[in-house]
């Protein structure tokens, strides 16, 4: 057995919304394996998305087998394994037999709208909001659980009677991972406990008159621990055998670890299909009264948790997707960027991609999606650069509402996802905020932060300055508009919004 000094690697498991992968790093945080597979999408009604648990669990295990295998390494090589996940996702499963009662139900998935009605009442969409940071909404775990008891036969009794637990990816994985009926750990940490709509902010305690309210037992709840500590370890049978399970956090808060914002004032947005926005607030929770969320950021050990603002941005990358698939004005989504540069601005063509509503700040769900300004004038290049610029100022709006939620003002961006390397995009991003947007080197910072947190709590890196000193710029854009430019731009924006209101019955 090599002892800790001899152990060169970390494992991070990345169990996302369309895929699971296990990435390996180094003591200097390269990637130096992955493995990657992608699960099956089931969409059983309109605004229904199931995961199947059970094959998600097969996938882990040949994820890090072949991660493993590709650079010959066992679990010998390993300091520890961390975990990261799709974070508001539901699964509800029996202790006995180690099967789900349901399938999972996804974040994405609006089956829990009458519920969230029916929950709220006389009170309002903000009835829990004191107590857990989280408005009433289809997107959180815990009425996707009080569904699952009440619409599957046999679910509520075998609840009642201690037999069911419910946990978010996290802990369905380091359940199986430790062992599964023969003593897996029922845990989940700070950051994911946070999304459920279930967990008191300032106690880190799961509420149990919230849990009454939505019919869910105590018992059913896993164990709430930091985001950095040792849950237990890898079960004998497993390619990582004996490995301590040290890290986890939900993929957004992963991401924001993995970026080094350990500073109040500090934020990452992630350019994704959509995007997610956290601004560090530091050890004080900062309560929104602009239409974002408070959440937890993350919490090492037995320190005090540091906590974060967050805002989601419904339609950014699948904006992209639309001017490809359904308009047919590109062939790939790299084209995007070529027209665009092919004009000097947009020609007055403003796009807000409210297609299924506006997400934060707004929280219109009767908005519909606007092209305006068009004239003779504009042609593909403008309609292009209008989606980019569209990106950007839906993020714009989101700061905005953090600098005026929280006395922490901004003071850079760092950016991740799959549409940073669009220059032209970070470019407007930055020139937008009037602060510097900033790209790491390792743009895998999810699986980053999960590997972090993980080597962290096991001594494989020293402390926080050891993380910082990894991060490394790849590259850097400053502002270079003037402000009065600024301020006509996010007018006409402004305007634009506007005419997507009320257009939805």
């Amino acid at each position: 057995m090599a002892d800790k000094a001899e152990k060169k690697y970390v494992a991070a498991i990345d169990q996302g919304t369309t895929s699971t992968r296990c990435m390996i790093f180094d003591h200097d945080g390269e990637v130096v394996a992955v493995a990657q597979m992608e699960h099956e999408q089931i969409f059983p009604k309109a605004g229904w998305v199931e995961h199947d648990a059970l094959e998600i669990w097969t996938n882990t295990r040949k994820v890090c087998a072949e991660a493993l295998a590709k650079r010959d390494l066992d679990s010998d090589d390993i300091a520890a394994v961390g975990i990261t996940n799709q974070r508001e996702t539901t699964l509800v499963w029996d202790k006995n037999t180690g099967k789900p009662v349901y399938n999972a139900i996804v974040w994405q998935d609006t089956r829990t709208d009458a519920i969230c009605k029916e929950l709220a009442g006389d009170a309002g969409s903000e009835k829990y909001k004191d107590v857990c940071g989280l408005p009433l909404a289809t997107y959180f775990a815990g009425p996707k659980v009080m569904w699952i008891l009440e619409n599957v036969d046999g679910a509520r009794e075998k609840a009642e009677k201690g037999d069911l637990l419910f946990g978010t990816m996290d802990t369905w994985v380091i359940w199986n991972m430790t062992g599964g009926p023969k003593g897996g750990v029922h845990v989940t940490d700070v950051t994911n406990a946070s999304r459920t709509m279930l967990m008191n902010l300032d106690t880190l305690e799961w509420d149990e008159s919230i849990a009454k309210d939505m019919g869910i037992p105590m018992s059913m709840l896993p164990e709430i621990r930091s985001s950095s500590e040792e849950y237990g370890k890898v079960r004998d049978r497993g390619v990582l055998r004996g490995v301590p399970i040290a890290g986890a956090l939900g993929d957004q808060q992963a991401a924001t670890f993995g970026q080094v914002c350990f500073e109040p004032g500090t934020a990452k947005n992630t350019y994704g299909t959509g995007n997610f926005l956290i601004l560090n607030t530091g050890e004080e929770k900062v309560m929104s009264k602009n239409g974002l969320l408070t959440t937890v950021c993350y919490r090492i050990g037995d320190q005090k948790p540091v906590y974060a603002l967050e805002g989601s941005i419904a339609v950014t990358g699948s904006l992209v997707q639309w001017l490809r698939d359904n308009l047919k004005l590109i062939k790939d989504a790299k084209e995007v960027e070529k027209y665009a540069k092919e004009v000097d601005d947009n020609g007055d063509v403003y796009v807000v991609p409210a297609f299924s509503g506006l997400f934060a700040p707004h929280w219109r769900s009767d908005a519909r999606g606007v092209v305006v300004g068009l004239t003779r004038f504009a042609n593909r290049g403008h309609l292009c650069r209008a989606a980019l610029e569209a990106v950007a100022y839906q993020s714009q709006e989101v700061v905005k509402a953090m600098n005026a939620d929280s006395d922490v003002e901004m003071t850079e961006l760092k950016v991740d996802g799959g549409m940073v390397v669009n220059e032209t995009l970070m470019q407007f991003q930055s020139d937008l905020l009037d602060v510097d947007v900033i790209r790491p080197k390792i743009n895998e910072t999810t699986a980053l932060g999960a590997a972090y947190a993980a080597g962290l709590a096991v001594g494989f890196w020293k402390d926080l300055d050891d993380l910082r000193r990894q991060w490394a710029e790849s590259k850097r854009w400053e502002p270079s508009m003037d402000d009065a430019e600024r301020q006509r731009l996010l007018k006409r924006w402004g305007q634009a919004v506007e005419r997507t209101l009320d257009w939805a019955e």
